[in-house]
């Protein structure tokens, strides 16, 4: 029987390591502020409740972007696909840069999604939760469209620190 490590023994990159051995897919977090976009890549999106329709994201205290990003009225959020990485790595890179070159579509509301994702949401701010260095962003699920791809896209999935792509079984 092994012995597990109490939490005053955890080293933070031991964690970080552990957690990576998790997969998660990846997503565009975006709004227009101001008339520009405004985004991040994150890898901690999740499906929170169908009533109401709520989806979550983790985004780390020390992000330059969540200040301006949430000053968005609504919040566009992209299931970016396996051919994404390019993309993904894009958008957590140099602000000015984050969107050039990207096929892009503003609702009036000012949702910001990328177009070749395999699922575009659009959302509101429900809530905030602070939750050690993260913050827990809550969004409200105001409308979906799910790319017409017969079934065939992938999910961009990160994973132990790199991106991959999920392998269905027959």
């Amino acid at each position: 029987m092994s012995n597990l490590t109490t939490n005053q023994d955890l080293d933070p990159v031991a964690l970080r390591r552990a957690f990576g051995v998790f997969p998660t897919g990846v997503v565009a977090l975006a709004a227009e502020v101001e008339g520009v976009p405004v985004g991040l890549a994150a890898s901690s999106f999740t499906s929170v409740s169908i009533d109401p329709p709520l989806v979550s994201v983790s985004v780390a205290h020390t992000s330059k972007t969540w200040p301006d990003l949430r000053r968005g009225r609504h919040f566009g959020v992209t299931v970016l696909a396996d051919h994404h990485g390019t993309v993904c790595r894009q958008l957590s890179g140099p602000v000015p840069e984050r969107f050039t070159g990207l096929d892009l579509t503003v609702s009036e509301d000012g949702a910001v999604t990328l177009d070749e994702g395999l699922v575009r949401f659009s959302c509101s701010l429900y809530r905030e939760v602070e939750a050690g260095d993260h913050v827990i962003v809550l969004l409200k699920v105001e409308s979906v469209d799910q790319a017409e791809l017969g079934g065939e896209g992938h999910p961009l999935v990160f994973h132990r620190s790199g991106f991959g792509r999920l392998e269905r079984s027959a």
